[in-house]
């Protein structure tokens, strides 16, 4: 068995860095707004990870459901020679891909790229083990701005799961899926996993739990900036949002304050007001129809091979080759 090799693009210097012009930004503006990726250090990743075993939320079995049902079609029909993964974390869909992909076909490496160097190295090491005639190689970076540095060689195939992509506006996605198409060569493709635009009487209590769950996942956001950034929020006075958008087709989560409250940043220098019954967007899960999808791969410069969708068409794996 060979052991995983790392290379790193983004250090926690870069990640303070970024957090601080984030929260500047997003706290500065109105209405008020923080990007969702600060949800994830160690306590956010692990509310996450009860949330996807909740009743309400259907998204990650949904899609390993369908995942587990036509890998075999994907392997068969990419032919794959390298596996990349964007947002691996501990990468554990990805395996049903590596089983399918290695069992008689052209796999040698596999990719995997996180901003977090411990989830990346743990995932990446257990792939090593588990697949010894695999190579592996972790990619330490945020893939929203530096897609660039992904390894180049042999037939790729970029896989984007989890339904990430709805956490793009319709011009970060076209940015994105653009940046992906220039990373790749004439004939890489692109697996994508997207939620679909289903009854918001199912789709709302996913993203709003009767357990509070994904209450307490929102306002961990602002247990990140005190732990962070010396900020003084009191967490418990802002209660959880989430509600459908109709008109653009997405989930939208926020932070609404309780009472009239002042919050000092101290890291930013930055003081923040919040009236009573303001809110805050902490994140937006867009989902998608599947033609309107395969319009924006194609405005990328993407051409679509295959979709499949679970019974229900509550998730879509989109096939894309690059042009």
């Amino acid at each position: 068995m060979s052991a995983a090799t790392f290379e790193i693009h983004l250090t926690d210097e870069d990640l303070t860095a970024a957090l601080r012009g984030d929260v500047q930004a997003g706290l500065t503006a109105s209405p008020k707004s923080l990007p969702p990726k600060w949800f994830y250090d160690a306590r956010g990743s692990e509310l996450f990870e009860k949330i996807t075993e909740l009743p309400e939320y259907y998204p990650t079995r949904t899609e390993r459901a369908l995942l587990e049902r036509v890998v075999g079609e994907i392997a068969q029909v990419a032919q794959a020679e390298v596996l990349v993964e964007l947002g691996a974390g501990s990468a554990a869909k990805t395996r049903l891909l590596l089983d399918a992909l290695t069992s008689g076909g052209p796999l040698k490496k596999y990719v995997p790229q996180d901003v977090s160097v411990s989830a990346l190295r743990g995932a990446a090491d257990e792939v090593a083990h588990e697949f010894p005639g695999l190579a592996v190689h972790g990619v330490v970076s945020d893939f929203t701005a530096t897609l660039e540095n992904l390894p180049r060689g042999g037939r790729r195939m970029i896989a984007f799961l989890g339904g990430t992509i709805g956490n793009l506006v319709p011009d970060e996605r076209a940015e994105f899926l653009a940046g992906i198409h220039d990373v790749l060569e004439p004939g890489e493709q692109l697996l994508l996993g997207a939620g679909l635009v289903i009854d918001p009487a199912v789709l709302v209590p996913a993203y709003d739990d009767a357990a509070g769950v994904t209450a307490e996942f929102n306002r961990n956001v602002l247990h990140v900036l005190n732990a962070r950034l010396g900020a003084n929020f009191e967490p418990e006075r802002f209660e959880h949002i989430a509600l459908w958008d109709a008109e653009n087709e997405w989930i939208e989560m926020r932070l609404e304050a309780t009472a009239d409250m002042v919050v000092t940043i101290p890291e930013l220098d930055l003081t923040v007001e919040f009236a009573a019954g303001e809110q805050m967007r902490t994140e937006i899960s867009a989902k998608f129809h599947r033609d309107g999808f395969e319009t924006e791969l194609a405005a990328a410069g993407f051409a679509t091979e295959r979709v499949w969708t679970d019974p229900d068409d509550r998730f879509a794996l989109f096939l894309a080759e690059r042009r």
